[in-house]
């Protein structure tokens, strides 16, 4: 029998922060000083009192269906917090709570792009947008974005991508990988860009706005009234809350483009598991905790991103927000995928490839510095002794 496959479908490409992921598991079965730096998941325990929350709510019973798209209480908290700390007016009836954040962007691309549309997004930028967009029959526009002028968002840039078939333009800050957050200048420019193409519907992906350094701040599109009802945000708790094996995140959009969303969600998913929401509905009550994890990255931030800055040929931005350090290597004749091979086997330590997130010029790698502190300074002496083997055959 010749199968036939989606055609969609198969223009994806497995998603290669979980490729590298696996592969670092496996690895680290086989050598135990192997240093696992390639995910994208806090190593703290979710909050005890929202463990207890769920605890609760199963031993109740309430283990059932929750039908729609969220229980009311936890989309108002939701809209609650996205007035009061974002500045974002959406009304409960646009918030619909999924079983992670990146569910939220599927059916929010899928509700609003149809075969041929194009979906602007930039790089370097998350691995998944473009399969997203892709699964959806769009066509992916990558808008890049320079490591010279350190990922700056241009009016100009934009505007040389955008076309008759543009739907949507996808940001993501504070940015993975690059540790950049938006600057009310780059906010502004977005604002204008929206502006100047009235059709185009904006998607913020948000989903590391609580881990920010150096008292930056989080600027959120949904907060220009001129704009907001064509800005989708998505957010969760995965990773301000440590609950990434939780899968629950959400999105909150004018309620014309949540019904839409909501229709897909209620055709492939149902519902979010009630006692999950139940219990995330407790994060908001755990301010101290989000900011002592916050707090604990930075130091772990400080750590790395110092040391690594201390070895020849190395080089790393301080990130503003997120746990990851978007490190440039001076290696001649190697792109990024052979550097990050290179300090596999030599340094012992894994990261992802910088042109996984579209950075086609460079020899850069995303490191995670959510990571004990011994392992992040055992990280950076490993390093430094492969980076100076270069420098010996050089």
């Amino acid at each position: 029998m010749a199968l036939q496959f989606n055609k969609y479908i198969l223009q994806m490409k497995p998603s290669a922060s979980m490729e590298t992921m696996a592969k670092a598991k496996k690895l680290k079965a086989q050598d135990p000083e192997i240093i696992d730096l390639a995910g994208g998941e806090p190593d703290f325990d979710t909050p005890k009192k929202i463990c207890d929350e769920l605890f609760r709510q199963i031993n109740a019973g309430f283990t059932h269906y929750t039908v729609g798209p969220g229980l009311p209480e936890l989309r108002q908290r939701i809209a609650d917090k996205l007035e009061r700390e974002n500045g974002c007016h959406y009304d409960p009836s646009g918030v619909v709570v999924t079983p992670g954040g990146k569910y939220a962007i599927y059916i929010a691309v899928r509700a609003l792009v149809n075969a041929g549309d194009e979906v602007m997004y930039l790089t370097p930028g998350w691995v998944s947008y473009p399969s997203i967009i892709q699964a959806s029959g769009g066509v992916p526009v990558e808008v890049d974005l320079a490591y010279e002028d350190r990922y700056r968002i241009t009016l100009e840039l934009l505007e040389e991508k955008v076309s008759a078939k543009t739907r949507m333009l996808i940001i993501n800050y504070p940015n993975n990988p690059t540790g950049r957050v938006l600057t009310q200048k780059e906010a502004q420019v977005l604002r204008q860009f929206m502006l100047n193409h009235p059709d185009l519907v904006l998607l913020s992906d948000e989903m590391y706005e609580r881990i920010l350094f150096d008292g930056q701040e989080n600027v959120s599109p949904a907060s220009f009234p001129d704009i907001a009802d064509r800005v989708i945000t998505v957010n969760g708790f995965s990773k301000s809350v440590a609950m990434t094996g939780w899968r629950i995140g959400y999105l909150a959009a004018d309620t014309k483009i949540a019904s839409m969303a909501a229709m897909l969600f209620s055709h492939t998913i149902s519902c979010t598991s009630g006692f999950i929401q139940k219990a995330a509905a407790v994060a908001f009550d755990c301010g101290e905790e989000i900011e002592e994890m916050r707090r604990r990255y930075q130091q772990r931030r400080d750590l790395f991103v110092n040391g690594l800055n201390q070895i020849p040929g190395v080089h790393c931005e301080m990130p503003e927000g997120a746990f990851y350090a978007w490190t440039n290597f001076e290696i001649p004749g190697m792109d990024s995928n052979q550097v990050c091979e290179f300090i596999m086997e030599k340094a012992k330590v894994v990261g992802v490839p910088g042109v996984s997130y579209g950075d086609k010029t460079g020899s850069r790698i995303r490191f995670s510095f959510a990571a004990a502190d011994d392992q992040l300074a055992q990280a950076v002496k490993n390093i430094a002794a492969a980076m100076a083997q270069i420098g010996e055959k050089v």
